[in-house]
């Protein structure tokens, strides 16, 4: 496992579940990947290191958590070497590195995307704001954890973002250039496409909470909390596969890009029906810690028959006609319906700005199935656990319905304590964004 973060602990979380009984390597990893294998001391965006570890202890499968490493083309490297991997290549994550690439994509596609321009100087597009109406969307052009996204309701708000990303280089490389969106309205939708470039299959539905605070307020952030699955009506289901899944595919194997991975898309659910806000190339963060304890799969092998491009062969092995399962969702039966999971983050004070690390967790004792912690931002030190990272950590829970989910995460987080934990309190809750 290539990463660091809270996505990362999840993946191995469930992959040492594995009756396969794997044996785990995370490069770097964190002290919750550290309790279901061996933390490696690796850089994920040195290649050479990363590839000549794998070679030395016999890697079979190597999974790439975090965006950058793909984007830079890690990928690419394992599999000349003849390393299963599960992610694309830098081809593939150019979808989530090259924002303007990705519409160029969707446009080709057919697939609906907020309409949008290009800019890489902060006057040409301050003259562009004189043409159009507000609010707008402006986003940086590459990857920025999440937080290179403005919803500008006036003016200033969007001079501001414009120069952050242009003249103040906020993001550095990945704000160079930015796109200017129509501004849509709907509620989220995350969907994690797991695909080997032919067959794929579509992992239970996902709402993700951006913003900072409560009621969907403040900036963005790399995400406050999740819940799994969003209940839809069943015509949206097809809608999805159809609209956007299926010509999206069809478009990267007519550019011959390969992508043996997963493909995040976050759609907006507007009146008109489902858009694209944006692609991503990996398992989304906090997504991935609702959706992959919902499987009812083994995640290892998943995992190694996309790498292997055997996708088909392994979903021929789920029924499609379990109670409550959507009847026009690709790949339903690897999901449990019947289940609701429910992440909350618990985030340093001042993320995502400026925040202080270094400040010692207390969290209670692992042991109950319906809830538990993943870490994000921990490490270990002198004093025993400790905050590292803006989002420090995620308490999970399970039910039968929404609320009792809810109820074990958040009283989980209630028995989890570090100066200046921060989260929100209205993650999944009814009527919520």
């Amino acid at each position: 496992m290539v990463g660091s973060g809270g996505r990362e602990h999840a993946l191995v979380r469930q992959l040492a579940q594995s009756p396969q009984e794997p044996v785990i390597f995370t490069g770097p990893g964190n002290p919750g990947t550290a309790e279901h294998g061996t933390n490696v001391d690796l850089d994920p965006m040195d290649a050479d290191q990363v590839v000549a570890f794998c070679q030395e202890k016999a890697v079979d499968l190597v999974i790439i958590g975090p965006e950058d490493p793909l984007i830079d083309g890690l990928a690419d490297q394992l599999h000349k070497e003849g390393i299963d991997t599960f992610g694309p290549g830098a081809m593939g994550a150019r979808l989530e590195g090259d924002k303007e690439f990705a519409k160029e994509v969707l446009a080709s596609a057919g697939v609906p995307t907020p309409h949008f321009h290009a800019f890489s100087s902060s006057s040409a597009a301050l003259k562009h704001l004189d043409k159009i109406d507000l609010p707008v969307v402006i986003k940086a052009c590459g990857a920025a954890q999440g937080k290179g996204v403005a919803v500008c309701a006036n003016r200033q708000e969007a001079e501001d973002f414009i120069a952050e990303c242009l003249d103040d280089q906020r993001f550095g490389g990945a704000g160079l250039r930015i796109l200017i969106e129509d501004c849509i309205f709907g509620p989220e939708l995350s969907v994690l496409i797991v695909t080997d470039g032919q067959d794929y299959c579509l992992l239970a539905p996902s709402r993700d909470h951006k913003r900072i605070g409560e009621g969907d307020t403040g900036p963005n952030t790399g995400g406050m909390g999740a819940f799994a699955p969003v209940a839809l009506p069943d015509e949206l289901y097809a809608e999805i596969d159809t609209r956007v899944v299926l010509p999206t595919l069809a478009e990267l194997r007519r550019r011959d890009i390969p992508f043996r991975g997963v493909l995040y898309a976050g759609l907006m659910l507007t009146e008109s029906g489902p858009q694209v806000l944006e692609f991503n190339c990996r398992f989304g963060d906090p997504e991935t810690q609702v959706v992959l304890p919902l499987l009812r799969g083994d995640l290892l092998e998943l995992c190694t028959s996309t790498a292997k491009g055997r996708l088909g062969q392994y979903l021929q092995g789920f029924s499609e006609g379990a109670e409550g399962m959507p009847a026009d969702w690709e790949g339903a039966g690897v999901t449990r319906w019947d289940r609701q999971c429910v992440v909350v983050v618990g985030s340093a004070d001042g993320y995502p700005g400026q925040y202080l690390k270094g400040k010692s967790i207390e969290m209670p004792a692992a042991g109950a199935e319906d809830r538990w912690i993943i870490h994000a931002g921990t490490a270990q030190s002198d004093k025993g656990l400790v905050t590292s990272g803006g989002r420090v950590l995620g308490a999970v829970g399970m039910g039968t319905d929404l609320n009792t989910a809810r109820e074990a995460a958040y009283g989980l987080l209630a028995d989890t304590h570090f100066e200046g934990l921060t989260y929100r309190r209205d993650i999944g809750a009814p009527g919520g964004k």
